[in-house]
């Protein structure tokens, strides 16, 4: 069955992206690997729900990579000039896109200006959660199939590299019977932890053993929605 497009809003310049493609935000969130409130939040300018800017960054490249914007479509999404040329393919062209991406998604600044000024979504101080972190890159996620579906469990791990995280083994857990996804950290850990673990909206709990905080190990549960 073909779901019904919704109307474009004319505030909302990724929307309006979207829906030249004809995709559905069901149909985004397949192709993408983000939810459905994060794809909400980012066609509605609403990046101060993210973590952290990082995580906002990551999503709407993420985006733009699913829906294949390039550079010209982003300058003019933006409301910017078409590019004189085309830069060259590589890091450079990314950079580029995602610059112009970033001027058509509204509050794009002051949202990394708050994110990145010790604030999380929930309010917390600086110092807590969120400044003093560490980027994503420099974090060694393992991903463990803990409930014996191989397929899902990739899917996640290919969500938490698309985030920016380093991503270690792809495994099996030491059994399939986990009723949820879980993220386990090492002893200094815990507030790493609970970044991820916002992006799956699950749990987190200590690693027995261990001494790398920088060292977490999610072990993924059933499928129960879009990770």
């Amino acid at each position: 069955m073909t779901l019904p497009l919704e109307e474009a809003t004319s505030s909302s310049a990724l929307a309006t992206a979207r829906l030249r493609r004809r995709l559905t935000v069901e149909e985004t969130v397949h192709r993408s690997g983000l939810t459905a409130e994060e794809i909400g939040w980012l066609e509605e300018g609403r990046l101060y729900r993210f973590a952290t800017s990082d995580e906002a960054l990551a999503a709407a490249v993420v985006y733009a990579s699913a829906l294949g914007i390039g550079l010209a479509e982003a300058r003019e999404l933006a409301g910017l000039p078409p590019p004189e040329r085309e830069p060259a393919r590589g890091r450079v062209r990314r950079i580029a896109v995602l610059g112009a991406l970033a001027v058509s998604i509204a509050g794009l600044a002051a949202a990394i200006a708050f994110t990145g000024s010790g604030h999380d979504r929930h309010g917390a101080t600086p110092g807590r959660h969120g400044a003093a972190l560490p980027p994503p890159w420099k974090v060694r996620v393992d991903v463990l199939n803990g409930a014996g579906d191989i397929n899902w469990t990739r899917r996640v791990a290919s969500r938490i590299g698309a985030l920016g995280y380093r991503l270690g083994r792809v495994a099996r857990a030491n059994r399939f019977d986990y009723p949820r996804t879980a993220v386990y950290y090492e002893p200094g850990g815990q507030a790493l932890a609970v970044r991820l673990a916002r992006t799956f909206q699950t749990v987190t709990s200590p690693l027995p053993g261990g001494s790398n905080p920088r060292r977490l190990v999610v072990i993924v549960g059933p499928h129960r929605g879009p990770a």
